[in-house]
């Protein structure tokens, strides 16, 4: 074999090594979260004095566009300066986002879901101590040819009571990548199907379905015994992401 055959082979096998590297760093980059948000979340009921709880979601997913599975980080944090005492977080999924499991919870029955969902899960916790967070590893599928959104509120653990409510805040994307092998979503960004229904028109910008919050009063929905609670009184706090 002469020389110069010899150096391009070896040339392309180094070109594909290289190749190689860049396909496996970027695989490794989708998994990568980002910073969490708070975007999209309200006090409703007023916590005990010195507790003060809110969530955290991603900034950004991502969805395999074979399989339609993404996974999503679920925080709630206490940011007082005394302890929780018992408290759930509840995950809920709605639209083309569908919440499969959640680590260390439970699986709400269908016929408790709050309206309009298609999924959920409540999380119980013991105690959150004053400074501190717990984290919990969600999988959820997400239809690209709908919107999707995710709701986490944080309640008393008897559901009497929702100290806090992140959502239904929308994960989207403006610009759909069907041939590629995932499409990053954004928070907080309505998305805009792949392939949107004829009377369909796809929606940009921040979520403008979020549970209403203007009429006095509050709706009880059941979810266990204990009842799940979605307030639709005015908050009083709020948060911009």
């Amino acid at each position: 074999m002469s020389s110069r055959r010899t150096t391009a082979i070896a040339g392309s096998l180094v070109a594909a090594s290289f190749s190689a590297v860049l396909i496996l760093s970027a695989t490794a980059g989708a998994d990568d979260q980002g910073p969490g948000s708070d975007k999209g979340g309200k006090v409703i009921d007023e916590a005990p004095a010195g507790v003060k709880l809110t969530t955290e979601l991603p900034e950004k997913i991502s969805v395999d566009n074979g399989s339609q599975e993404t996974d999503i980080t679920a925080t709630v944090k206490n940011e007082g300066t005394k302890e929780s005492g018992e408290i759930r977080l509840l995950v809920v999924g709605f639209d083309g986002l569908t919440v499969k499991n959640v680590e260390g919870c439970s699986a709400i029955a269908e016929g408790d879901l709050p309206e309009g969902s298609n999924s959920g899960f409540s999380c119980p916790i013991d105690n959150l101590p004053t400074g501190e967070s717990k984290s919990y590893a969600v999988d959820a599928t997400y239809d690209l040819g709908k919107t999707g959104k995710i709701c986490l509120p944080v309640q008393t653990s008897d559901g009497k009571k929702t100290y806090w409510q992140q959502g239904p805040v929308p994960f989207g994307t403006t610009n759909p990548s069907p041939d590629a092998p995932a499409t990053p979503l954004l928070l907080g960004t309505d998305n805009t199907p792949v392939a949107p229904g004829a009377d369909e028109l796809p929606r940009t910008g921040l979520g403008r379905d979020v549970l209403p919050l203007g009429a006095a009063g509050a709706m009880l929905i059941a979810a266990g015994a204990a009842g799940l609670w979605w307030s639709q009184r005015p908050p009083r706090q709020a948060r911009e992401g």
